[in-house]
């Protein structure tokens, strides 16, 4: 008869590390958006959760990191909305429906791990906050060269080849961009209101770029 006491026990510890790092995430993230990125040091957050730094510096290499561990997921999330999209549609349809199924279902995506209205005060921290918003630019590169690929793959395009995969993500990602600016200048910070701007702003890029703006004289 086989012991199956080793494999609960590596099971018990590894859901008392998801807990533990979970819930310096979580303690990480309230002290954030009520007290600021840069006031919160990693003590505060160890001390809220009764914990040693040396058990943060274990799950997170930084502050940074944890203030974008929910971003990761969420961006990861938009991802795998955007792979799963019907292969007919043209790519900037699929970019925006993607995101939009995306906000639809963010309450699924994250909601064991954080709140979704925590989530959505970090979001707008992230865009308020010098320091987290260079980061914030430097990923969306990042993200926009894996979602270019992935447009690319879908298209049958080589990508090094063929720009067009490259200045779709770029339309695309320069609205996503504005909206989040002007959305987290905004008073309502529900995710309601960031999917209603979003998908406004990204039914005018067809217009915006196609129309003669000018005023007949």
């Amino acid at each position: 008869m086989t012991d199956e006491r080793p494999a609960r026990a590596a099971g018990l510890r590894e859901r008392k590390k998801r807990r533990t790092r979970d819930a310096l995430l979580r303690a990480a993230l309230l002290l954030f958006v009520s007290q600021g990125y840069e006031r919160t040091t990693v003590d505060e957050i160890t001390e809220t959760v009764e914990v040693s730094q040396r058990t943060f510096f274990r799950y997170f290499a930084n502050k940074e990191e944890v203030a974008f561990a929910v971003q990761d997921l969420v961006e990861s999330h938009f991802v795998t909305a955007l792979s799963e999209r019907p292969a007919h549609e043209p790519p900037l349809e699929a970019m925006r429906n993607a995101v939009l199924a995306s906000w639809d279902t963010l309450d699924e995506a994250i909601s064991e791990l954080v709140p979704v209205d925590l989530y959505m005060r970090a979001y707008r921290l992230i865009e308020s906050t010098p320091a987290l918003l260079a980061v914030h630019l430097r990923r969306s590169t990042e993200l926009e060269e894996q979602v270019a690929r992935l447009i690319a793959e879908r298209e049958g395009l080589d990508l090094d080849a063929d720009p067009r995969p490259r200045v779709a993500v770029a339309a695309f990602s320069g609205v996503m961009r504005v909206t989040g600016r002007l959305w987290g200048q905004g008073e309502d910070v529900s995710v309601t209101a960031i999917r209603r701007m979003t998908e406004a702003y990204l039914d005018q890029i067809g217009p915006a770029l196609a129309a003669n703006w000018r005023r007949p004289e």
